[in-house]
C-alpha cells in the first residue's frame, strides 16, 4: 500500500493538502486528521502541534514512507 502524500504546505512548513494514492482522494487537513480519528488510517495518528491538530505518520524503519 502506498502512503499517504503531502501536496501542500503553509509558508511555515505545515502540511495542508495530503493525497491517498490508494483512494483517489485529496483530503485538507481537518479532514485528513477525521479520517484518521475514524480509524481509516491506522498507520497514521493525530498530535496537537501549536493548537492545531495535525496527522503524523506512525514511527517507523523506513523514512519513505514518512510524512515530509
Amino acid at each position: 500500500m502506498k502512503p499517504v502524500k503531502v501536496t501542500d504546505e503553509s509558508d511555515s512548513g505545515r502540511n495542508q493538502r495530503f493525497l491517498d494514492p490508494n483512494r483517489g482522494a485529496e483530503m485538507t487537513r481537518p479532514q485528513f486528521v477525521r479520517e484518521i480519528e475514524r480509524g481509516n488510517y491506522p498507520d497514521y495518528h493525530v498530535r496537537e502541534i501549536n493548537g492545531l491538530k495535525t496527522p503524523c505518520s506512525n514511527p517507523n524503519a523506513s523514512e519513505g514512507d514518512n510524512l515530509g
